[in-house]
């Protein structure tokens, strides 16, 4: 064992090649954030991506599980293809419709 068994841990000299590190990082984080700045966001931005997004995504994934379940029904001998698909697809439509009428009814504080 040791003689000296304090739980204290001897402090050791300041290194100048470490203080000179963090003195170098700090610069370089200030100059890195005055750099990128924080902008913020137009909330019109995200309405139109949002609508987009609706409008778009919507029908293709009707048309994607309309497809999916023709392939099914195909797999198991029925011809449907177009039927599933096309339904699916008109399906996602009016979802892509209601949600875009339902974005339109709230609205978009500048601080939101």
């Amino acid at each position: 064992m040791a003689e000296d068994e304090s739980a204290e841990v001897p402090k050791l000299p300041p290194d100048a090649r470490l203080e000179s590190l963090d003195e170098r990082l700090d610069r370089l984080q200030q100059a890195e954030a005055k750099r990128t700045g924080d902008v913020e966001p137009n909330p019109s931005d995200r309405l139109w991506q949002q609508l987009f997004g609706q409008l778009i995504g919507a029908p293709v994934g009707g048309a994607v599980i309309g497809w999916g379940l023709d392939s099914l029904a195909g797999a198991a001998g029925h011809r449907t293809f177009p039927l599933f698909f096309l339904l699916m697809l008109f399906f996602g439509f009016g979802v892509g419709v209601r949600n875009i009428m339902r974005l339109s009814k709230t609205r978009s504080t500048p601080g939101n």
